[in-house]
Parts: structure tokens; sequence; C-alpha cells
């Protein structure tokens, strides 16, 4: 395989990759250290590339595992969830900072998540894969998959509502 093949094969799925490893490490600069080792991983298996049926899902499967063992490590103990790339600039002020609060929120109630419901969330709802693909990814029944999804959505909705109704009888 040449590098120009290789590049053609990687480059519509790595922004995807990153995507998967912001949301897991949160900081940006170890996401982008996750998105390059596992697109060196690829490199280096390159020969071994075609006996994949889709390179992308084990390529996510690979950005997933390499994160979650990212984060066990003890260097690691300082990373935290944050999602913080949502921006709408025709609000009043008051609106953006009710916004920006709500994303707050969220990104707090996601990051109670189990760690594979926080998986399954940002897979589906964020990076819009269907339910086969993430299934490939973490290796679980397309079923299952979406009662942990159905489960995720459930509790930051709940969260969220109990929120925002604090202190209203």
């Amino acid at each position: 395989m040449t590098q120009t093949d290789f590049t053609k094969l990687v480059l519509p799925f790595k922004d995807k990759v990153f995507r998967l490893a912001k949301r897991l490490l949160v900081s940006t600069e170890e996401a982008e250290d996750a998105t390059q080792e596992i697109l060196m991983k690829l490199w280096r298996n390159k020969e071994k590339i075609a006996d994949y049926k889709n390179v992308e899902a084990f390529s996510m499967t690979m950005t997933k595992n390499f994160c979650l063992d990212r984060l066990k490590s003890k260097q690691a103990q300082n990373l935290k969830i944050v999602h913080s790339n949502y921006q709408d600039n025709n609000t009043s002020l008051q609106k953006q900072v009710e916004n920006k609060d709500s994303v707050d929120w969220v990104s707090k109630i996601i990051e109670e998540l189990p760690e594979q419901q926080k998986i399954i969330l940002q897979l589906r709802d964020i990076e819009e894969y269907d339910f086969d693909e993430i299934a490939k990814v973490v290796d679980m029944n397309p079923t299952a998959i979406r009662v942990a999804l159905s489960r995720a959505r459930k509790t930051i909705r709940e969260k969220l509502t109990n929120t925002h109704r604090y202190g209203i009888k």
C-alpha cells in the first residue's frame, strides 16, 4: 500500500477518530495525540488493512480502546469530559448564557454516565453512526446498544429537567 492509497483510505474518517478521542479524553491535545497514535498504528500495519472489511469501524474500535487505556493510566488522573463546540451568535446575551449553562450541565451529566453509555452516546448522537456500526465498535448486540442509548438519554433528560426545575413547585 502506497502513502497515497493510505491517505485516500484514512482521510475520510480521521476527523471522526479525533472527535471520539476528544469526547473520551476531553483535552484537545490528548485527542490529537490519540488520533496521531491511531493513524501511526494503522500506517505501521498498512499491509494488513486489506484484511478488514470496514477500516473505519476498526479504527474507531482502536480509538475507543486506546482512549480507555489512556484514561485508566496514572497520567490521566486530571482529565475530564468537556463539550465546548456550541456557539450561536444570533441570540441575546442572556440566552447565550442560558444555552452555555445548559451545555455545561449536559457535559457534567454525560461525565457521570458509565463509560459504555458515553461511547454509545458519542457514536450515535454526535458521530451519527448507525446501530450496526456501533455494534462493531463496542462489540455489543444492537438491541443492547439501543437500551444503553435510551438509558443514557433518559438520565440526561431527567437530570437536566431536575436542574432547570430546581426550586419550582
